[in-house]
């Protein structure tokens, strides 16, 4: 049960931004002020919500006792339709007061390589990066390719992308791990059903305010692309590898013919992976606590199959199989799997938060 002094902080803490927000002058004061205003006034209202529904409760009760019999038998059903509908409201609070994940609300970079199985673990990443490509556009969010090494028989031995809109960290952060598929390969003439995989990572693309990249820290080397690239390809010194020597992190990218924005990319991308591993980091205190759960970030970890033949794909982390594969693959029916992730999330670290209070 939510403590009511908690609520009545909540609600103080709300009215006084309300109050600088009057009086605010400073365009930066006014941005900060607003931003908190919006992320506390869902909050505040079902805190409200709750704080007169415990009022009526607790009146309610009273006249229940009440003489007037009339008046106590009216009381009493009421008493009891509201002591059904007050556990649900106190529910969906906790759930708004779980600390959130200070990276939800950012961008990231999506990256799909393939595993074992050879040339059907390439066409494979390939499909999964068409699957989020395809949900990012129903989400309304924008992707750019940063860098992509295609295979010989079709899809990518990697592929790297930026997908940028709001929340999309929130929503796709659960899809890190390894991806296993089991299908008959077309080159296959026996009918045998194959078993390979590739691994997907989504790494939070932090603001400049979160990570500070010294320059001299790097270690900036450029070559001659060896790939695709029109006509600059052997001829120019575009292609750029960033080394980040405190830890060694190295991020090459060929792409582009223009040597400026190859680094841009570069550095993007070591960005979000110096980011990705400091969030690590400072999880791993918790690591063994929520070792159960949705969320470990287990990179090696096999998160997810699909079943070609049985239209099967199943989430092993949360025991959740569905048989509509085609759709899922497609990317239309991704939903259903993020949802059911982020909702088992919430329930754990709801039980978790109770289990320590």
């Amino acid at each position: 049960m939510i403590p009511q002094e908690k609520l009545d902080a909540l609600i103080a803490k709300f009215e006084k931004i309300e109050a600088q927000m009057s009086v605010a002058t400073k365009a930066d004061e006014i941005v900060r002020l607003s931003k908190e205003h919006g992320e506390l006034k869902p909050v505040v209202e079902k805190a409200r919500e709750l704080s007169d529904v415990r009022k009526q409760l607790s009146d309610l009760k009273e006249l229940s006792a009440s003489d007037d019999k009339d008046m106590a038998a009216m009381a009493y059903e009421e008493l009891q339709e509201l002591k059904e509908k007050a556990p649900q409201i106190e529910h969906d609070l906790q759930v708004m007061l779980l600390p959130k994940d200070k990276a939800d609300d950012s961008s990231v970079i999506l990256e799909v390589r393939a595993g074992t199985g050879g040339d059907e673990a390439a066409i494979f990443a390939g499909d999964l990066f068409r699957m989020y490509q395809r949900y990012a556009q129903l989400q309304g969010w924008k992707v750019e390719i940063l860098s992509a090494s295609e295979a010989e028989m079709g899809g990518y031995k990697e592929i790297q992308a930026n997908i940028s809109g709001d929340g999309v960290y929130a929503k796709l952060k659960f899809e890190s791990g390894v991806h296993r598929v089991q299908r008959v390969p077309e080159t296959e003439t026996q009918g045998r059903v194959h078993t390979s995989a590739a691994t997907v990572a989504v790494l939070p693309e932090p603001e400049e305010v979160d990570i500070e990249i010294k320059e001299s820290d790097l270690r900036i080397d450029v070559f001659r692309s060896s790939g695709p690239g029109g006509q600059s390809v052997n001829t120019t010194d575009s292609a750029v590898r960033i080394t980040h020597i405190p830890t060694g992190v190295v991020v090459s990218q060929q792409d582009e013919k223009s040597q400026h924005k190859n680094r841009a990319k570069a550095m993007k991308i070591l960005r979000a992976r110096l980011y990705e591993a400091e969030r690590m980091r400072a999880d791993a205190e918790r690591a063994a606590a929520r070792k159960g759960m949705v969320g470990t970030g287990d990179r090696s970890e096999r998160i997810r199959t699909y079943n070609f033949p049985q239209s099967r794909v199943t989430d092993h982390r949360i025991n959740l199989t569905l048989y509509n594969l085609d759709e899922i693959i497609r990317g239309d029916g991704l939903d259903t799997i993020v949802e059911a992730l982020i909702t088992q999330d919430r329930a754990d670290r709801l039980a978790e938060m109770q289990a320590e209070a």
